[in-house]
């Protein structure tokens, strides 16, 4: 059925916690189940994470303690294994995967997938490497046998940002709809706040970092709360997490605030929230705004440039605010808590399940 007899690679840096990971485990179930080898080719082996692939897949540790180092490995790789395709998951690894293969002199199909905006990259790049992204994009991604966006905003963005043409790029959203969400939604959640729902709960997911904002759903929330008891829970790590907390303790919400820390399944307490927001500044896709969907959960979101609208279909399923305004922010919180939300399609989310994305992926990778 299936073309591909040696097999298909996806290349990370390193295996971590968060959205990109996610989407590749995701896909690596879908083809595995399918009866395609798998490579997870990483520059650094080593993750708690790795629990998130099938067992079937192979883990091939390129023991390079940067992702640039990592070249000549690669390189070694495609020449040892000649895998049918390889699938490079974010821009870095897409610059190294494409000059690889030329190094490298295979037939592999090399695709590349853009997740975020580049223009936001560059915009708030602290490093030249990120000032530099559109270059490496313009004179790379056309040697590329494929490129893919995530979302038709990125792949917009891509083509203007960085002048890749835009017949060469394919818009696939995120298989963001794991197979055992359902089942993982009704493991128990230990919090206190869920366990003895006698108050509200507004949920935020993502890392704790400026792109996410959550000054902003802090804001928000501090408004709702003038007007209905409430509580928030944020799920998440990273370098914000001391400014979230003298914010918090600045508006007097210590009380109904809780930062939660990194969960390894969030969809226990997603189902059990009243109410999901995403206060993104910008996104390349939003995979949490999906998996809010899949578990029926009332949706509030930023709209930043990409994702969000493409997948609430431009506020059907979901309030869409402005970013950074907590005022409006607030008031779609509050329309939700008092009984007006935006119900979900079913049929809305079959373009985001497995099965719909591991077909254009195979098309993507000339595998079927």
């Amino acid at each position: 059925m299936f073309k591909a007899q040696a097999p298909v690679a996806f290349f990370l840096g390193s295996f971590g916690g968060g959205g990109i990971e996610q989407v590749t485990a995701n896909l690596a179930h879908g083809f595995v189940k399918l009866g395609i080898k798998v490579d997870l080719v990483l520059n650094r082996g080593e993750s708690p994470h790795l629990w998130k692939m099938p067992a079937e897949a192979r883990v091939v540790d390129l023991k390079a303690s940067t992702l640039y180092k990592s070249l000549p490995s690669l390189v070694r790789y495609l020449q040892e294994e000649r895998p049918h395709a390889l699938l490079a998951t974010d821009h870095y690894q897409n610059e190294i995967a494409v000059l690889a293969k030329y190094i490298a002199g295979v037939a592999t199909r090399v695709v590349v997938s853009e997740r975020n905006q580049l223009s936001q990259t560059v915009q708030n790049a602290t490093k030249l490497k990120g000032r530099l992204t559109p270059l490496f994009a313009r004179l790379l991604y056309p040697l590329s046998d494929g490129v893919v966006a995530v979302s038709q905003g990125v792949a917009d963005d891509l083509a203007s940002t960085a002048s890749v043409a835009s017949e060469r790029i394919q818009t696939i959203y995120n298989p963001a709809i794991p197979a055992d969400i359902l089942v993982k939604a009704e493991e128990n959640v230990q919090h206190p706040w869920f366990t003895t729902p006698d108050l509200p709960v507004v949920l935020g997911v993502g890392k704790l970092e400026e792109q996410k904002d959550f000054p902003t759903l802090i804001r928000a929330f501090s408004k709702v709360r003038q007007f209905t008891p409430a509580r928030l829970v944020i799920l998440g790590w990273g370098p914000e997490r001391q400014n979230l907390e003298v914010l918090i303790k600045q508006m007097g919400l210590e009380a109904d605030v809780a930062l939660l820390g990194h969960v390894d399944n969030p969809y226990a307490y997603m189902k059990r929230s009243s109410v999901f927001v995403l206060s993104s500044a910008w996104e390349g896709f939003g995979n949490v705004l999906v998996e809010a969907m899949a578990l029926k959960i009332p949706i509030v979101s930023t709209d930043c440039k990409s994702g969000p609208a493409e997948i609430l279909a431009n506020g059907k399923y979901g309030y869409l605010v402005p970013v950074g305004n907590n005022e409006a922010m607030g008031d779609a919180i509050l329309k939700v808590l008092s009984g007006q939300p935006r119900l979900i399609d079913p049929s809305w989310l079959h373009q985001f399940e497995l099965e719909t994305v591991v077909r254009k992926y195979l098309h993507a990778l000339k595998i079927a």
